[in-house]
């Protein structure tokens, strides 16, 4: 281990023995008393050294054995210790491979998260080996997939059909010069460009692709018809209730943009049980929903740029939050923003007793919410 205080978190002295790691309320520590000793202890991890040269510069400080060691638990509990050398093998490969100085900033935003040294390299080491399916190349699909892929996740495909028209070209997602285009085949090179280092990465139409594959880590519903966000349909749902696959809706309908539910299916509401109920609530609801499905459908959706990059933004960092091992707040609810106040607002969706996912049958729901990370002080 090389220990190392986290740069990613600011440092600003209270006062003449307490100083703070961190400016916002989320992550912030603060490490007193500090005695003149320990501050010049402080100022050796910096990542550059192991433990036996810091053992021996505490002993010329005159620290007494075992104080090294105490201090440096005291600061991995707290989260402000980092390991320079944490990673292993699967790092090494993706510093290797090229584009790691792209995940640089990625990686120091994991440290600030994540408490525990080397968790952050191991995270996102982690992200290179997952498959993730993104349904729809609209503005915002287009724009999840591209984040995705930027995000260091190795294996990004998106499903989609038809060619690209020029209303789906946006910032960050399918450019112009791919209007006309297959929509998969264009959003294939705007994954691949994307990607750190330029690793393959692959759009597919039917949702198989030749040899082994790992397992989908995740599915993201971003249809280019809005409602399918909105009000999306149980039935290509039920594939993947049925074999486990954690799936998660985002779009913008009528200018309102969505984010969730992120289903982890028999845990929380699926699709069917948000429709069920629904329709207990407002018995009109099947009858207009069967004529928006089945109706004629407007040449050009309505989707504000600005609400499109926004919803796409939300819906990868839910989304990368999951496949880091995190429940966000999206898991079992639904985030809704819309024109022109653009006040983001939560809905939980609860599960349905009568929805064969069986969510509704648990004793108790999945919680849609990860740890709760607050302000400690630790004595320095």
């Amino acid at each position: 281990m090389h220990p190392m205080l986290k740069p990613a978190l600011r440092r600003a002295w209270r006062n003449l023995q307490c100083v703070q790691f961190g400016a916002t309320p989320a992550h912030a520590v603060v490490v007193g008393p500090v005695d003149t000793t320990t501050g010049s202890l402080l100022a050796l991890f910096d990542g550059t050294r192991g433990l036996d040269p810091l053992r021996a510069e505490a002993r010329a400080l005159g620290l007494p054995d075992g104080r090294l060691e105490a201090l440096l638990d005291r600061l991995a509990e707290a989260g402000l210790l980092e390991d320079a050398v944490a990673g292993g093998p699967a790092l090494e490969a993706l510093r290797e491979g090229g584009g790691f100085d792209r995940l640089r900033a990625d990686l120091g935003s994991l440290s600030v998260v994540h408490r525990e040294p080397g968790g952050a390299a191991r995270r996102l080491a982690a992200r290179r080996g997952m498959r993730v399916q993104v349904r729809g190349a609209g503005r915002v699909g287009a724009g999840i997939a591209a984040l995705l892929s930027a995000s260091g996740v190795g294996r990004v495909e998106v499903r989609d059909g038809d060619r690209v028209e020029p209303w789906d070209v946006a910032p960050g997602g399918l450019p112009a010069d791919a209007v006309g285009e297959r929509r998969d085949a264009a959003a294939r090179r705007l994954v691949g460009r994307s990607a750190p280092g330029g690793r393959v990465a692959r759009s597919v139409r039917d949702g198989r692709a030749a040899g082994s594959e790992p397992g989908l880590s995740l599915v993201v519903v971003a249809p280019r018809d809005g409602l399918a966000a909105y009000a999306p349909d149980p039935v290509p749902a039920g594939e993947w209730v049925a074999t486990g696959t954690p799936h998660l809706y985002a779009g913008v309908i009528e200018a309102t943009g969505v984010v969730g539910p992120l289903v982890l299916p028999g845990g929380t509401a699926c699709a069917g049980c948000g429709e069920l109920e629904r329709s207990d609530r407002d018995p009109a609801w099947p009858r207009m929903l069967a004529q928006w499905r089945s109706g004629r459908r407007g040449r050009v959706p309505a989707c504000d740029q600005g609400l499109a990059a926004a919803v796409a933004g939300l819906a990868a960092a839910h989304a990368v939050s999951f496949l880091d091992g995190e429940l966000p707040a999206s898991t079992g609810a639904r985030w809704e923003v819309s024109l022109p106040l653009l006040e983001w607002r939560s809905e939980r969706m609860s599960p349905h007793a009568g929805c064969p996912c069986g969510a509704g049958r648990r004793p108790e729901g999945v919680r849609a919410s990860g740890p709760v990370k607050g302000q400690d002080t630790m004595a320095g």
